[in-house]
């Protein structure tokens, strides 16, 4: 079913990502991360793409299975690195085979190596022309990604929301956020976007701390920021992994909370592969806030 159609319930929607896996061990860490958190009856599931499309095929079979196997709406991300407009219409075809109805169209990060963004041959450059590409030729439900603290490499927050606006424009039916910590950096990108005349959805991405080096090489990368507070806990806590988590966790339950009392369309898990952490929050969620057990 198309995601967006989804949306349209008037309930919060509650969605998971999860990443192609390098290895078996992974994979099967995968798919019980996908069981556990079956329970929590997600709206919809979505699957990474590896840099240069590395893990295209690994994509499209994740996503064919969890629809299949665990009848779980599901979908596939889809980057411009590496691939000529044919490549890409020839992925989109076996998704459409496989009876995927969402793409998350994205321009993708510079492959491992490369500080600047390139083009393939015959490829695309910007997310809104991939968007544009699918929307003229395939049936896809088409969501886009948007950055409550701008693009890493945008050099304004004004420049950001223009670019996001042109890809609204091509065809972006729904927006999911990147990261942040911080609900009011949310809250200020949601209203300016609006002034804008955007109009979708915007789902808020949170990903609860678990691994204070892995946060702060995630907010390097993507250009999120940790609030002073939080982060001079974290450094206290730094040697002490269960105190760590036991913080990512009590944080993003609460940024949850406001969020979804505020009115959020949705809250999107960036669950790093694993259950655990997100299985503790929505269990926090469902218990004071009860609209959860009413999921999209």
């Amino acid at each position: 079913m198309r995601i967006r159609e989804l949306l349209s319930t008037g309930r919060p929607s509650f969605s998971f990502e999860f990443f192609p896996p390098k290895t078996d061990a992974g994979r099967e860490q995968l798919l019980a991360a996908v069981s556990a958190l079956r329970e929590y009856r997600p709206t919809y599931v979505s699957v990474t793409y590896g840099a240069g499309g590395s893990t295209r095929d690994q994509t499209v079979e994740l996503v064919e299975r969890i629809k299949r196997d665990f009848g779980i709406e599901t979908m596939a991300h889809l980057t411009c690195v590496g691939s000529s407009r044919g490549e890409l219409g020839g992925t989109l075809g076996r998704l459409a085979a496989a009876g995927i109805e969402n793409v998350l169209a994205l321009r993708g990060d510079p492959p491992r190596g490369e500080t600047e963004f390139r083009p393939a041959p015959d490829g695309f450059s910007y997310a809104s022309e991939l968007t544009a590409f699918i929307r003229r030729s395939y049936p896809f439900c088409i969501a886009g990604a948007c950055y409550p603290e701008k693009h890493v490499e945008c050099d304004t927050p004004e420049h950001d929301l223009e670019h996001l606006r042109q890809k609204v424009a091509a065809g972006s039916e729904f927006l999911i956020s990147q990261l942040f910590f911080d609900n009011q950096r949310y809250f200020d990108f949601v209203a300016r976007a609006r002034r804008l005349g955007i109009g979708t959805p915007i789902i808020p991405g949170i990903m609860p701390i678990t691994n204070v080096e892995q946060v702060e090489r995630f907010t390097r990368m993507c250009g999120a920021t940790i609030p002073p507070t939080l982060m001079a806990e974290l450094d206290r806590l730094r040697d002490q992994p269960e105190a760590v988590l036991s913080l990512g966790v009590a944080h993003a339950t609460a940024q949850c909370l406001e969020l979804l009392q505020r009115g959020v369309p949705g809250i999107h898990f960036y669950t790093l592969n694993k259950s655990s952490a997100t299985r503790t929050i929505l269990t926090a969620i469902r218990a004071v806030w009860p609209p959860a057990l009413e999921p999209a």
